[in-house]
């Protein structure tokens, strides 16, 4: 399959640019600890409900 033709400087070239809030929420200590604490409780109770 050949490839596609992308000509330089065009705005299909360059990739998306993370927004000022995205950035800062991947960056954000208590955002990502947040995440964390969610994400172990439904793997906690994914396991609790299989051990029944």
């Amino acid at each position: 399959m050949p490839a596609k033709n992308k000509e330089p400087y065009q705005q299909a070239y360059y990739p998306p640019v993370p927004t000022g809030f995205t950035k800062y929420m991947r960056t954000s200590f208590l955002w990502q600890l947040w995440r964390f604490l969610v994400i172990n409780f439904k793997i906690v109770r994914l396991l609790m409900k299989s051990h029944n």
